[in-house]
């Protein structure tokens, strides 16, 4: 029985041993090489590096979703969370390298079938750089066929199955502006999409912005019409205008204009809404524009979340109230160190001397501080109505007002203790700025005083105004003379009224009456005839 088990069919378990290792051997080495190239071979590698990056995206938007909630809840700043995809295929690349598996390398075509698809008429990119579908900022790519936003260009992504789904294929990233073709995934780099880039990112050099006070030519939009640099309407989304009116008057104080028309000058500042506030002024001046008017939805946002909701969307604010409280935030975020000024100081910081007396003590108090706004009081108005039983609506002139600054008048306060104030202006900013006091609140209602102010629009030499004023050390020019740039107004009653701002345009010395999408050419004259409610004077050149 042995035997007949160690030869069966007259071979040996030996020999059946070796047959056995020789067909291993041979199952183990690779095929012959073929004697034509394969096809498709690369498409195959391409869609295993999609893959790898797909799987590599999703670990890393894990730990960055987890390092950015780590960062809110410690109180940190959100900014940059928006993910440069080109910075994800970098790091795919260095871990494939380290790995030894297939590197990505992305095509770049100067031609694309698909650029006739896209549609400049509904592209908009004032607002939030949000998917629309997972509502996340991380590697937002905009369709250049619809204008919505999607996220990511994998083959899992949003914007993939956008583009195959609606048959939009052209897309850019709002990050980086390249622009890619889905779902071939190459780069398009052609230049007749410059333009959009430069709606997306509008750029400045420094050449061009010393020229813009001298510009004079118009800007057409796509839909035909013509609108001026500097001079764009913007949009009310829901009762705000008061930001509306702070942002037109702004833009007509030339340093803080040019400090936020170049990025770099403020690149080291983490605040978003420093950052908001330097791409609203430069979609403002910007001469490339799509459309003749801009939407401050993201510098809303940014001021919501840095104002913890004390300004928001849907309710209506004082704009002296935001302004003041714009200028301290951009200051406070914009200096380097605790004792370090800002653009904000260099324009708007002057300085008072305050004398205190108090009832019942002979000893004075000499103070300084600093100013970014003067509030001026105006007279009670009448409380009879006149023979034609109609309310008499008094006048008066800005050089009464000022006289709270000579250092001699004198001023009593309640708060905190009864006391007997003097104010003298002891260093004037190069920008002045005046608060006219129209709103009070008593146990009821609100009220408002209809005095209206009579003021110079050019040529108002406060010298005259503040005898006190203090001369400029010898050798150096100072003027004292000031020409107003910005008039914001309000119409109507203290709780259902609104404000509109009369800006000038220096290219021409023509003044401008603006109020949310409304923008028109008026007269000088019919400044000085409004219920001025904030004013801002520059200082004339010597």
């Amino acid at each position: 029985m042995k035997g007949e088990r160690e030869v069966k069919n007259g071979v040996s378990e030996d020999e059946r041993e070796v047959k056995r290792k020789r067909v291993m051997e041979r199952s183990d080495s690779p095929p012959p090489p073929l004697g034509f190239n394969n096809p498709l071979l690369p498409l195959a590698n391409a869609y295993d590096d999609d893959d790898e990056e797909d799987d590599n995206e999703q670990k890393k938007s894990q730990t960055r979703g987890n390092g950015i909630a780590k960062g809110e809840g410690n109180g940190n700043k959100v900014r940059g969370e928006v993910v440069d995809d080109e910075d994800d295929d970098d790091d795919d690349d260095e871990a494939s390298k380290g790995r030894g598996k297939h590197s990505r390398h992305v095509e770049v075509r100067r031609d694309c079938p698909y650029l006739d698809t896209v549609n400049r008429q509904v592209l908009d990119f004032d607002f939030e750089r949000f998917c629309s579908v997972s509502l996340s900022n991380l590697n937002v790519y905009a369709c250049l066929v619809c204008g919505k936003y999607f996220q990511g260009r994998s083959q899992k992504s949003h914007a993939y199955t956008h583009s195959l789904e609606a048959g939009h294929h052209v897309y850019i990233n709002l990050l980086t502006e390249k622009v890619y073709c889905l779902p071939d995934s190459y780069e398009i780099n052609d230049p007749s999409l410059d333009d959009i880039r430069h709606v997306l990112n509008p750029r400045f050099s420094r050449a061009q912005v010393e020229e813009l006070d001298k510009n004079r030519q118009w800007s057409r939009a796509l839909d035909g019409s013509d609108y001026l640099p500097g001079m764009v309407g913007l949009n009310n989304i829901q009762k705000t205008e008061f930001v509306n009116v702070t942002i037109q008057s702004l833009m007509r104080v030339t340093p803080l204009r040019n400090f936020f028309l170049i990025p770099e000058n403020y690149q080291h500042c983490k605040s978003p809404l420093v950052h908001r506030f330097g791409e609203l002024t430069r979609k403002i001046w910007h001469a490339r524009n799509f459309k003749g008017q801009v939407s401050p939805h993201e510098f809303l946002q940014a001021v919501m979340k840095a104002s913890k909701k004390r300004f928001r969307i849907g309710q209506q604010s004082d704009p002296v109230e935001f302004m003041s409280w714009l200028l301290n935030t951009l200051h406070m975020d914009l200096k380097t160190s605790k004792d370090a000024s800002s653009i904000i100081h260099k324009c708007f910081q002057g300085e008072l001397e305050v004398v205190r007396e108090y009832q019942g003590n002979e000893n004075k108090e000499i103070s300084r501080m600093p100013f970014l706004m003067l509030g001026l009081d105006l007279p009670p108005p009448p409380l009879f109505k006149d023979v034609m039983e109609k309310n008499i609506i008094p006048q008066v002139a800005l050089f009464d007002l000022l006289k709270k600054f000579d250092g001699e008048t004198v001023t009593e306060v309640v708060r905190p203790k009864l006391a007997r104030m003097r104010y003298r202006i002891t260093k004037s900013p190069p920008y002045l700025m005046f608060h006219m006091v129209r709103f009070k609140k008593n146990n009821f209602f609100k009220e408002k005083n209809p005095t209206l102010v009579n003021f110079p629009v050019k040529d108002m030499e406060l010298r005259d105004y503040i005898p006190s004023l203090p001369r400029a050390p010898e050798g150096e020019k100072v003027c004292s003379k000031y020409n107003l740039i910005a008039n914001i107004v309000h119409d109507g009653k203290p709780e259902d009224g609104y404000f509109r701002v009369f800006v000038q345009r220096k290219s021409q010395e023509l003044w401008y009456e603006m109020q949310d999408l409304h923008v028109a050419e008026t007269l000088p004259q019919m400044v000085e005839l409004s219920e001025a409610y904030m004013q801002i004077y520059e200082q004339q050149d010597e």
